[in-house]
């Protein structure tokens, strides 16, 4: 997998591919609790491993204080050699798509295991021409993808 690892940073480094935060490439991961998006668009060499940002989709009418929420965006860093992810930060996002600031996550990083949403991200990660087939370019088509999965 590190070799995978490699030819990812590469590829994601070249000034071929878009790396602003106005390029997103959002690619339904995994449903649990959330409806979770890798942005493969936002996929980063980090030292021996790559970060990516993730956005997870809360059901329709989920509210805190009054204030509906299309859920909220999270900084990941993997190991593709360990399998080991690191979930950064988390920062909300309203309907409508303005996003709260960032709080950092400082727990350490862990191995990935099967069946959860840092698994499913970091096979993203660490794998991705394989999923560039599909995606959304904006929040409000991840969303309305996401709130429809979560729906069945």
């Amino acid at each position: 997998m590190l070799v995978a690892a490699s030819l990812v940073a590469a590829l994601f480094s070249s000034p071929a591919i878009a790396q602003d935060d106005d390029f997103h490439h959002l690619v339904l991961a995994g449903i649990g609790r959330f409806a979770v998006f890798a942005d493969l668009g936002s996929i980063q060499a980090d030292g021996d491993g790559l970060r990516m940002r993730a956005f997870q989709v809360a059901e329709e009418d989920f509210e805190v204080a009054g204030q509906a929420y299309w859920g909220g965006w999270s900084w990941w860093r993997f190991d593709c050699a360990t399998g080991t992810a690191d979930r950064l930060d988390f920062a909300s996002v309203k309907a409508g798509g303005a996003e709260g600031p960032a709080t950092p996550d400082p727990a350490p990083a862990y191995a990935a295991t099967p069946g959860g949403d840092a698994a499913e991200l970091l096979e993203m990660a660490c794998r991705p021409p394989a999923h560039w087939r599909d995606g959304h370019e904006t929040l409000e088509a991840a969303v309305r993808t996401g709130r429809a999965a979560l729906a069945e």
